[in-house]
C-alpha cells in the first residue's frame, strides 16, 4: 500500500545520507541531541564500504528517534539551508521505512505539505488546488498517481468547508474542526500511505494552513481596529491579564506589539508565534468594547472548549524561542505559553505565508 520505493544501491544510499547529514547534524545541534558525528559522513568519503553505509544509516535512524515532529517543523520552517531537494530527500527517506509509527506518519504529513507549499505560487486560489494540481507537484515523490479517491477521503472536504466557515482563530481552535481533521488521519491507518491518500492529505494540510493564516491576520486586524475604537473613546489602558499582559495594559503598547506580530506573520514562519496570546488579546479587546459577554455566550452556545486547549505556535515551534518582536511580553506569559499543550493542524500547525513557487496545472 506504500508508494513504490525501489531498493537503493549502496551508492544511492550513501549519496542520500551525505545529502541528509548536514540537515540532521544541524537538527541535533539545534535541539541539543547528544549524538557523536558520523566520522565517514563528516569526512565526506566518496566511496565507502558496506559497513560505512550501514553505520551512516544507523546514525540517521538514531536521530530519527530523537527528533520530534514539532522540532522538525520548527527547524525546517526557520532554516534557510533546507531547500526543495532537502525536503525531497527527507520525505523519501521516511516513506522508504518499512515500519511507520504515528510520529513518522506526522513527519511525512508535514514534509509533504511543506514541499508542496514551497512549489505552490502565492496567488493560487483555493479552488485551483484540486487533487490533480497537488498530485502533479508531488510526482517527484509519488510518481504518477491514480486519482480515484476512496469515499472515506470525502471527510477531508467536509472539514475544510467547516474551516472556511470559521470567523476567528478561536473558533477554528475550539469549534471541533481540528479534532475532525486529526480523527480522519488517525482512522486512515495504513491507508494513509496510499498514493492518492497522501495527495489528499497534502491538499488538506495546505488548505488548512491557508485558512489558519487568514484567520490569524483577520484577528490581528480586528484587534487593531478595536484598539483604535477604544482610543477614540478616550480609553488608554485595558485589562489584558487573560492574555498574559497586565491589568492596565497601555493601548499604545498593545498596538506596537500587534504591529510587530503582523510583520512576523507575514514571514514564512516565526518561531514561538503567540497563538494563545493572540486569541486572548482579541477577547480582551472585545471585553473592553463591551462585546465580551456576547462573545462568551456565543462560545457556550456553540459548545466550544476552554482556551486551555490552545497553545503556542510551537508545533508551531516547541523550543520556547521567540522572535525579537515578541520581547515586550512578560516572562510570566512566556512561561505559561511554553507549558501550554502543543497545537496541531494536520500535523503542521506551523502555518506560514504562502511561498513563491512555480507549480502549474497540467494542460
Amino acid at each position: 500500500m506504500n508508494p513504490s520505493t525501489p531498493v537503493q544501491t549502496l551508492a544511492a544510499q550513501w549519496k542520500a545520507a551525505r545529502r541528509l547529514y548536514p540537515i540532521y547534524f544541524d537538527l541535533a545541534r539545534e535541539f541539543a541531541v547528544d549524538v557523536k558525528p558520523c566520522a565517514d559522513l563528516e569526512a565526506g568519503v566518496d566511496t565507502p564500504g558496506k559497513e560505512a553505509v550501514e553505520q551512516a544509516n544507523r546514525w540517521l535512524d538514531e536521530l530519527d528517534e530523537h527528533i520530534q515532529v514539532h522540532q522538525l517543523r520548527q527547524f525546517l520552517q526557520t532554516s534557510s539551508q533546507v531547500n526543495q531537494e532537502g525536503l525531497l530527500s527527507l520525505v523519501q527517506r521516511f516513506l522508504s521505512k518499512t515500519e511507520k509509527s504515528d510520529a513518522m506518519r506526522d513527519k511525512i504529513d508535514f514534509l509533504l505539505v511543506q514541499y508542496f507549499s514551497q512549489l505552490a505560487p502565492s496567488g493560487v486560489n483555493d479552488a485551483e488546488v484540486d487533487l490533480a494540481y497537488v498530485a502533479q507537484s508531488l510526482e517527484p515523490i509519488l510518481g504518477e498517481v491514480d486519482l480515484k479517491p476512496p469515499v472515506w477521503l470525502n471527510s477531508l472536504d467536509r472539514v475544510l468547508e467547516a474551516a472556511r466557515r470559521c470567523r476567528s482563530l478561536d473558533e477554528l481552535l475550539h469549534g471541533g474542526v481540528l479534532e475532525q481533521g486529526r480523527k480522519a488521519k488517525g482512522l486512515a491507518g495504513d491507508l494513509f500511505y496510499l498514493p492518492v491518500a497522501l495527495v489528499a492529505f497534502t491538499r488538506f494540510g495546505y488548505l488548512m494552513r491557508r485558512s489558519f493564516f487568514r484567520l490569524m491576520l483577520g484577528d490581528l486586524n480586528t484587534i487593531l481596529e478595536g484598539l483604535t475604537e477604544l482610543e477614540d473613546k478616550g480609553v488608554l489602558t485595558i485589562d489584558c491579564r487573560r492574555a498574559q499582559f497586565s491589568a492596565q495594559e497601555p493601548i499604545v503598547r498593545l498596538r506596537m506589539i500587534c504591529q510587530s506580530w503582523k510583520v512576523m506573520f507575514q514571514a514564512e514562519y516565526s518561531s514561538g508565534s503567540p497563538l494563545r496570546m493572540l486569541v486572548e488579546l482579541r477577547a480582551s479587546v472585545d471585553q473592553a468594547l463591551g462585546r465580551g459577554k456576547a462573545r462568551e455566550a456565543g462560545a457556550k452556545a456553540a459548545g466550544t472548549k476552554p482556551l486551555a486547549a490552545a497553545a503556542t505556535a510551537g508545533a508551531l515551534g516547541g523550543s520556547g524561542k521567540t522572535n525579537g518582536a515578541l520581547q515586550p511580553t512578560q516572562a510570566k506569559g512566556k512561561a505559561a505559553l511554553h507549558k501550554a499543550p502543543e497545537f496541531e493542524i494536520s500535523a503542521s500547525p506551523q502555518w506560514d505565508a504562502d511561498t513563491q513557487g512555480s507549480a502549474k496545472k497540467k494542460s
